[in-house]
């Protein structure tokens, strides 16, 4: 059965050098918890390591349209949202993404928050196959009647070791360093692992992290929350498995995946500001398996790159020059009561340089990780770029120059 959220309340700022206290859980939307928009109710798929079968795509596409406003959302996180959603639509929904093995653990579903590494095993780079990681997490987390009581918010990140999704903020990382062996990252610290024991070491790290919020007792939602003197140990993780604690760790940084071919059986396309109408969906398949992604897109595999021109005629992004490449906004109006223009008709996109991210308030929802251009819409009808008023008219010179002038003069 769905059920609608309540209105959000946030916790209040904590004073500087206080410890956050959350109050309440989070309210992340889910599959079966629903959130109430302007522009109907929305909920959010949790997709490991953004992983769709054919099938599935076909079922997420067909939801779109029958039940929603006939697009999906992708996050930054590789998610699917479908938004629209009308107040009857949970003896629908519910079973249809049951049925299609996107509901396989009601009491998880919110939990199963997994970004890897969307080419790993397609392309030849990367020290192992971290989606297979991935999957075996997946079916551990889900297994593990305590791993319900982590927040929606907290999040897995495996690297291959190409350092495309490290930095994004992951409460546990885990970073393959060689075919046999793995990094561990935790509040600062780090430990190496087999890479057979990888996918246990990373639910072992989440269980320290709920020891130790509930020892701290200010209801945290993530690592980063909990207060001096409660860190989470990933030594405990070492005692387990007899890790070895690595005390000069550092995560490795990477670019994300081009637009463009990911080795001889493989794609990989974005979508116009983070949405894909079921009909560009669909219009992935055929293929072994699509992964949405962290940049908004999604990697297709088991499929001929040659196929790319027939994706662009669709209306996705195939080509890294492409100037809407890395152009990202949030949902603005007419769907969100709380923006203030609607942002996704004003976007423009400047030249090729450095994401762009449109927002029709200052909670920046689905920001990009990193460095950005912050595009905000201000009172009256004009925008804040990075910090400086600009007319609404004038929006296109002034993120061309936000893109592409060198960050180190701003």
């Amino acid at each position: 059965m769905l059920a609608a959220m309540p209105p959000h309340v946030p916790s209040p700022t904590p004073a500087p050098g206080a410890p956050r206290v959350r109050e309440r859980g989070d309210a992340c939307p889910g599959a079966l918890r629903l959130h109430s928009a302007d522009d109907g109710h929305l909920a959010r798929l949790r997709l490991p390591a953004g992983r769709l079968t054919a099938r599935q795509v076909e079922v997420l596409a067909d939801a779109a349209e029958a039940l929603g406003d006939g697009r999906i959302s992708v996050t930054s996180r590789g998610n699917a949202e479908l938004r629209g959603l009308a107040d009857g639509c949970g003896a629908e929904l519910a079973p249809l993404l049951a049925e299609a093995g996107l509901l396989p653990s009601p009491t998880h579903e919110r939990v199963r928050n997994i970004v890897a590494s969307p080419a790993s095993g397609l392309d030849g780079l990367g020290a192992a196959d971290v989606q297979l990681w991935a999957r075996e997490l997946d079916e551990r987390l889900c297994a593990a009647p305590w791993a319900a009581g982590l927040s929606g918010r907290f999040l897995f990140v495996l690297d291959d070791g190409r350092g495309d999704v490290t930095g994004l903020g992951g409460d546990v990382t885990l970073v393959a360093v060689a075919p046999d062996a793995a990094h561990l990252h935790m509040g600062g610290r780090a430990v190496r692992v087999a890479a057979a024991d990888a996918p246990r070491a990373a639910l072992a790290a989440a269980r320290a992290f709920l020891s130790a919020a509930r020892a701290a007792g200010t209801g945290a939602w993530r690592v980063r929350e909990l207060p001096e003197g409660h860190q989470a140990d990933v030594r405990d993780v070492r005692k387990a498995l007899a890790a070895e604690e690595v005390p000069e760790a550092v995560l490795p940084q990477g670019p994300p995946p081009a637009p463009g071919p990911l080795g001889p059986a493989a794609l990989h396309v974005l979508a116009p500001l983070g949405r894909l109408t079921a009909g560009r969906l669909r219009a992935l398949l055929p293929a072994d398996e699509v992964r949405l992604t962290p940049w908004r897109g999604a990697v297709v595999a088991g499929t001929d790159p040659a196929r790319l021109p027939a994706l662009e005629t669709h209306g996705l992004i195939t080509r890294p020059d492409s100037p809407w490449a890395g152009v990202s906004a949030c949902t603005g109006r007419p769907g969100c009561a709380k923006s203030l223009a609607d942002v996704r008709a004003d976007a423009v996109p400047g030249r090729p340089g450095l994401p762009v991210h449109y927002s029709g308030c200052e909670r920046r929802c689905g920001h990009p990780h990193g460095d950005w251009v912050d595009v905000l819409a201000a009172p009256g009808g004009g925008y804040l770029v990075d910090g400086a008023p600009v007319p609404r008219t004038d929006l296109a010179p002034a993120v061309t120059t936000a893109r592409t002038a060198p960050r180190t003069t701003r």
